[in-house]
């Protein structure tokens, strides 16, 4: 997958959450470097997101350390850590950390179609969700 269809995913679902009257930072290069970030930092009423965006055709797997980055990122600036999974062609779906399946291997996380289709919400859910949370 091309970082460039990874861009343009992460800034596509930037707009979707500001249309949805969410305030959004987009982490250029999250990932990239050896401080934890996530792609989009996105808050509403007191609520804050941090989200690791993935452009997806195929199954992708996720080293250990980069979830445990988000965590941590996560765990200092007070967001909940999710998820953003664009599949082509079928939208938006959304995995919060207890939802992502580790590989075969168990060293290793894996997303993949399947998995994100039956352990993810789409985009509708999860505003829903955010709008609702606490």
């Amino acid at each position: 997958m091309s970082k460039a269809k990874g861009t343009r995913a992460e800034r596509e679902l930037l707009h979707m959450l500001f249309d949805k009257g969410a305030a959004i930072l987009r982490t250029a290069g999250s990932g990239s470097t050896t401080i934890p970030s996530c792609d989009l930092l996105v808050g509403k009423n007191g609520k804050v997101l941090a989200i690791e965006c993935k452009f997806i055709k195929s199954p992708i797997y996720i080293k250990k350390d980069r979830i445990k980055e988000l965590i941590n990122f996560s765990e200092k600036f007070g967001a909940e850590p999710w998820f953003g999974i664009k599949i082509m062609s079928k939208g938006w779906y959304f995995l919060s950390l207890d939802k992502i399946e580790k590989s075969s291997t168990g060293e290793n996380y894996v997303i993949n179609l399947e998995a994100t289709k039956r352990n993810g919400i789409n985009f509708d859910e999860f505003i829903s969700i955010f709008n609702n949370k606490k």
